[in-house]
């Protein structure tokens, strides 16, 4: 009886157990903000509004920018996008609630499924006479999957909501190596086809999800070497028996691999594997992206020794991330090196460890940042694994109940930080906070912190980190942008002008920078440069509706109207709902008298932004101006039913009820205006003069 209590409480704890450190992990920040790169790609993401089309997610990156572009960051992760876009349709918006609940949702879901992984890489595949997989290392797999749900270096995955594509990937590339392994259910000479197929079309979504999912075939060529991999001796490294050992080696393991379909199984998993890296070049289009040098300093040195000696460190840095919480593991360091090409384990361990991790490492394409600790979520696993190997050896050689002790320790210490760290990831401010007290020499945090300020209006704030970052790092052309915008709201024309000028410098293909540098050049009135900076800008992005906006108004001041027309209608096009555009549209041919013109281009404005009250009101003032009163005061009471607390829309319809006649509403209209805004220019004299007239049409009734 108490035999059976206890397989049924090891059963229960060995699926739930996992669950419970996931939801502990990450209890703090389940209702956290957006933070950090979710901005990009969630709230300013429009691939994830309803109102875009569906194909749109197929067309462009992870952050919404056209495939095409120039300044596409070249992620294609087209389901992750569509997760997001079903989590904005199930909340009926933008509540990040619902995006982090998901995120430790697939956790637990990835966090289960590493049981059966480790218990494959650990056991292998043994079956029983009725096919049924039989799990050989129940307790190593199920502590290995524990370490896996409760590891600190999740916490980024978990909390930040585009670490999505990380999870989404991870949980794919399970489920790809899941459907392989089934592949030798029948045992080794007879497999299905079918399940290989199975697992490269699983790949296909993995890579679909983050581009890290190619990396699960490369694991799966691995495995059929795994019996290989149990035979190989470490005397295999001693010269006295090195060509026994090789000669035996392929005598009887690899001629005996090939036989049972070896060769085809790697055919099959190199050509799907071929394919798909192809037709991922074809979608990228334009080529690689191109990251600047603060995304990745090391990457950009011109000498070849400091950039392996700077890799090496980044290597050592993501290592570190891994185990600086394993505090017993050194201990028996050298055991397990002896042991390393004895056990299969540890062999997996390490394959696991490296190969989900070399998309990120710089050897086959620059990336865009020195250490992130979402890349480490999957290549995190076979560090689970060796660790709970490490467990088992010390169990065999020291007192079980002192490493039961110092597993259990080291799983609270993982959960208690795992829970501190996603405290941090609530707020941009606590993150970029909390990341300034680790790096306060870093220019992308001091960066970020002055993002965070400016986008909470503390621009004074603001200023100050920007200038630390552009100190220690004299390039950061990204932090000279955003500080010569502030400037230029602070009308510090000169210096902003200054800096804007040098990121141009430093980085001519930078089109934001270019259209900004021509606003500041505008206001101080330097038309022909500003002229020449816009045309820069849209050089380098060819479809920049903001910047066809801001040469219009400068087309506008120079009194060239037919060019600033022209330039914002190609904002329009571009944009089609760019209000701004529309509106000084159908104000510039109001006020050179072309008002059919200005009729026809606000109805047409209305037709994509029929609530849009700015462009009501105008095209109310240009319909009051051809005595078509009835229609003109039609868009004024729909403008003041939007907002109707705007003293100038009060103040022209009470105009046209005075042309119109209607002078009782007139009055109360001119009233309503002056109510709001005492000082309205012209409300007041219009106001004395219906005054007047209502006085002279008493005494007359009189």
């Amino acid at each position: 009886m108490y035999g059976s209590c206890a397989h049924l409480f090891f059963f229960f704890c060995y699926f739930n157990l996992p669950l419970a450190f996931c939801v502990l992990h990450h209890s703090g920040g389940y209702n956290g903000d957006f933070v950090f790169d979710d901005s990009e790609a969630i709230i300013n993401n429009k691939d994830l509004n309803p109102d875009t089309p569906l194909s749109n997610i197929w067309k462009n990156d992870f952050w919404g920018s056209n495939l095409s572009s120039n300044s596409s960051h070249k992620s294609y992760r087209p389901l992750t996008v569509l997760t997001f876009r079903i989590n904005y349709l199930l909340a009926g918006g933008l509540h990040p609630i619902g995006f982090h609940v998901l995120n430790v949702a697939l956790h637990c879901v990835i966090s289960v499924l590493m049981i059966d992984v480790f218990a494959i890489l650990i056991g292998g595949l043994v079956h029983d006479g009725r096919g049924v997989k039989l799990n050989l290392s129940p307790k190593a797999s199920f502590l290995a999957a524990l370490f896996f749900a409760a590891h600190p270096v999740h916490t980024e995955s978990v909390a930040g909501i585009v670490g999505r594509a990380d999870l989404l990937c991870a949980l794919f590339f399970q489920l790809s190596f899941l459907v392989y392994c089934k592949a030798f259910q029948g045992g080794d000479k007879k497999f299905p086809v079918l399940w290989i197929f199975s697992s490269i079309l699983l790949c296909a979504v993995a890579m679909l999800c983050k581009e890290q999912g190619i990396t699960v075939l490369v694991s799966e060529n691995m495995y059929p070497f795994e019996r290989v991999a149990g035979q190989i001796k470490l005397s295999l490294f001693l010269p006295k028996d090195l060509w026994t050992d090789f000669y035996f080696l392929f005598s009887t393991q690899i001629g005996g691999l090939v036989s049972s379909g070896l060769l085809m199984r790697l055919a099959l998993l190199f050509l799907g594997g071929s394919f798909l890296l192809y037709a991922r070049w074809r979608i990228m289009g334009t080529g690689p992206p191109s990251f600047t040098e603060v995304d990745n300093p090391a990457s950009f040195a011109e000498n070849v020794i400091l950039r392996i000696v700077n890799y090496n460190y980044y290597y050592s840095l993501n290592a570190w991330l891994r185990m600086c919480v394993f505090f017993f593991f050194f201990n028996v360091y050298d055991s397990v090196f002896y042991t390393l090409c004895v056990y299969r384990t540890l062999t997996f361990g390490l394959v696991l460890l490296a190969i989900p991790f070399l998309p990120a490492s710089n050897l086959f394409f620059r990336v865009g940042f020195v250490i992130a600790e979402r890349v480490l979520y999957l290549s995190s696993a076979g560090y689970c694994l060796i660790l709970a190997y490490t467990v088992g050896y010390c169990s065999c050689h020291w007192k079980k109940h002192k490493v039961c002790a110092a597993t259990l320790t080291l799983l609270c210490v993982n959960v208690a930080r795992s829970a501190q760290r996603s405290q941090h990831w609530r707020s941009e401010q606590s993150l970029f906070t909390s990341a300034l007290s680790v790096c306060p020499l870093n220019a992308k945090v001091q960066y970020n912190v002055g993002k965070n300020l400016a986008y909470r209006v503390n621009q004074s704030a603001a200023v100050k980190y920007y200038r630390e970052a552009v100190r220690l790092h004299p390039k950061y052309v990204h932090a000279m942008n955003n500080l010569g915008n502030i400037l230029k709201e602070r009308n510090e024309l000169e210096e902003a002008e200054e800096l804007l000028s040098s990121a141009v410098h430093i980085q001519p293909d930078f089109a934001a920078a270019w259209m900004n540098l021509g606003i500041v050049q505008n206001s101080l009135k330097k038309f022909d440069k500003a002229e020449q900076s816009y045309w820069n800008a849209i050089k380098f992005r060819k479809k920049y509706p903001d910047c066809y906006y801001n040469l219009g108004r400068l087309y506008a001041d120079l009194n060239r109207s037919i060019d600033a027309l022209n330039a914002w209608r190609n904002a329009t096009m571009l944009k089609p709902d760019h209000s701004l555009a529309w509106n000084n549209m159908v104000i510039l041919l109001d006020n050179t008298g072309n008002l059919a013109q200005a009729e026809l281009i606000g109805k047409e404005a209305l037709k994509i932004l029929p609530k849009d009250h700015t462009i009501m009101f105008s095209l109310a003032n240009v319909l009051g101006k051809q005595e078509k009163y009835k229609e003109s005061e039609g868009f004024f009471l729909n403008a003041l039913k939007i907002n109707p607390n705007v003293a100038s829309c009060h103040g022209n319809l009470a105009v046209l009820y005075h042309r119109w006649g209607k002078l009782d509403l007139a009055k109360r209209h001119y009233e309503l205006s002056l109510r709001l805004d005492p000082n309205a220019p012209g409300t007041k004299e219009n106001y004395n003069m219906l005054k007047r007239k209502l006085e002279q049409r008493q005494r007359t009734v009189g």
